[in-house]
């Protein structure tokens, strides 16, 4: 599988090893261009490169990790995404730790803002619970592997997510839709935060 980050901080890059470990295509992009990015791409290993955000923004699947600041930056111009899978693994910090604020979306979850500006893709919340250098390490552990908690509306969209999370060793748990699920894990949810192993 190719996939697309849109960003390149402790998160993407987290994912990137992942996936590069197990044999998909990277495509990295941040901000500053794919120049900033050769260094990482280069370290990551030949299924890595660094590219645009438009090149990111195409391959299969697309991580969505930048600061919730940042988000209307990030995917402002982006073509639409046809049924393509993002994952967002962002949070909805107004303002980051340790002054930390959340951002009212009314209603909305973040993830259904997020996928409010992302037209034709198919959005799965996960990653967002879990600190990076939980998501960074071998999720397999003595006791158990690492919970990955996912959401989405689309079921095929989310077995995707699933399948290539559950190859990295991580144990997905699907908690439903956007709203309810996403409620959940998002920032104030009882999920946020939670780290829990699933014993096999």
């Amino acid at each position: 599988m190719k996939i697309g980050t849109i960003g390149a901080g402790t998160v993407a890059q987290a994912i990137a090893r992942h996936a590069t470990r197990h044999g998909h295509q990277v495509v990295l992009s941040n901000s500053r261009g794919p120049a900033s990015l050769a260094a990482l791409a280069a370290d990551l290993g030949p299924l890595a490169c660094a590219g645009t955000r438009a090149e990111a923004a195409a391959a299969e699947l697309v991580v969505l990790a930048v600061g919730w600041p940042q988000v209307p930056a990030a995917v402002a111009g982006l073509p639409p995404f046809d049924g393509r899978i993002v994952i967002d693994t962002t949070n909805q910090f107004a303002s980051p730790p340790p002054h930390a604020e959340i951002a009212d979306l009314g209603e909305l979850t973040g993830s259904e803002h997020i996928a409010s500006l992302l037209p034709g893709a198919r959005v799965v919340k996960a990653f967002n619970t879990l600190y990076g250098q939980y998501i960074a390490a071998d999720p397999r552990h003595e006791a158990g592997r690492q919970v990955l908690f996912i959401a989405g509306d689309d079921t095929d969209a989310k077995d995707t997510v699933k399948n290539l999370t559950a190859g990295f060793g991580f144990a997905p748990v699907d908690l439903g839709p956007l709203r309810e699920g996403g409620r959940l894990m998002q920032l104030g949810g009882p999920l946020s935060g939670l780290h829990a192993l699933k014993q096999d």
